[in-house]
């Protein structure tokens, strides 16, 4: 694609939900970036949205948004089932799309995705925003600096108690409920970003009354040598940490590792024991580093991330895909043509 033609990023997201208003207040502190448009299904929605944030225009269909001339990359914060239509839908606009995990429903939808956007040398990228969070960019320095020596097991937990009615987005198939693409799409990411690619999975879920997992725990075997166990739940409030372990030590992201500030090094050595923390605050609610690395990959006129690759947004929905077929999670997405 050609790089951007201004310093200044202009954004439009489609969708006014939780996260897309998350995402707006991140724009408003990324450097040289602007949200230019909002889209949602009513103008009910997007008038008000748009004028909260600071949106020049705001539209009352995603076709406009997709149509403006004035945007240069939409943040797609809609609901997983929708995706996939509205990335296409964005893509056929000429737009570069960041799209909010999970990505796709499955691999299929993202491999028709990502095969758009390489054919119209368009940018894509799936929204895994710890990735670039300021502790998890020093841990991936310290692992590829061999501080705690080769990398060998990953454990990574997300669970919190989810006291919503039957009725809620989470334990709704038709809205991509369950935990797995909510929560376990978190450690099976930072497990492939730390071991590699995954080559096999073993998986173990508690099921709702609506056919999603409540819980779900699975381990995964890496390419480059080295396991993981992962862990997912809408049932209990879960330590939510990350931990890395070498042939010389661990390092550990604390709390609410998927936004944390904290981390921690320990070695061993014998009897000799040492251990450090390391501060490294976020920026405003921490959706501001993904937005940075949009920019700046636009500016560079790239068509995908190095720290979120292509290719491996499909492995991880490759991933999922086998999670949810030895646990019995079926999609209505996965029997469209």
């Amino acid at each position: 694609m050609q790089a951007a033609t201004s310093t200044l990023i202009r954004w439009g997201i489609l969708g006014t939900g939780k996260i897309a208003r998350a995402f707006a207040a991140a724009l408003q502190i990324t450097p040289d970036a602007k949200l230019v448009a909002v889209a949602s299904r009513s103008m009910e929605s997007a008038a008000p949205f748009a004028q909260e944030f600071g949106a020049e225009r705001a539209h009352g269909s995603y076709q406009a948004l997709a149509d403006d001339p004035e945007v240069d990359v939409i943040y797609i914060a809609t609901p997983h089932p929708m995706h996939h239509e509205n990335a296409l839908l964005c893509l056929n606009g000429g737009k570069a799309v960041l799209v909010e995990k999970s990505f796709t429903m499955n691999r299929r939808q993202a491999e028709e995705v990502i095969a758009l956007a390489r054919s119209k040398k368009l940018f894509v990228m799936e929204a895994m925003w710890t990735r670039f969070i300021p502790a998890m960019v020093e841990a991936r320095r310290i692992i590829e600096s061999g501080e705690i020596g080769v990398p060998a097991n990953v454990s990574a937990d997300f669970g919190f108690t989810a006291n919503f009615g039957p009725e809620h987005r989470v334990f709704n198939p038709a809205l991509g409920g369950g935990a797995l693409l909510d929560l376990g799409i978190y450690p099976l990411s930072m497990a492939a970003f730390f071991l590699g690619p995954v080559t096999a999975v073993q998986a173990q879920a508690e099921m709702t009354d609506s056919g999603v997992d409540m819980q779900t725990v699975f381990t995964l075997k890496h390419q480059q040598g080295g396991v993981s166990a992962c862990s997912c739940s809408l049932r209990s409030r879960s330590p939510t940490e990350l931990t890395i372990s070498g042939t010389k030590g661990y390092l550990r992201l604390h709390d609410r590792f998927h936004n944390t500030s904290t981390l921690s090094v320990v070695l061993v050595d014998g009897n000799s024991r040492s251990e450090r923390t390391v501060q490294l605050p976020i920026t405003g609610n921490g959706y501001t580093h993904e937005a940075q690395e949009v920019g700046r990959c636009l500016r560079a006129g790239l068509i995908e991330s190095p720290v979120m690759s292509h290719d491996e947004t499909l492995a991880i929905m490759g991933t999922l895909d086998e999670i949810r077929r030895q646990i019995g999670l079926v999609y209505s997405a996965d029997s469209a043509n």
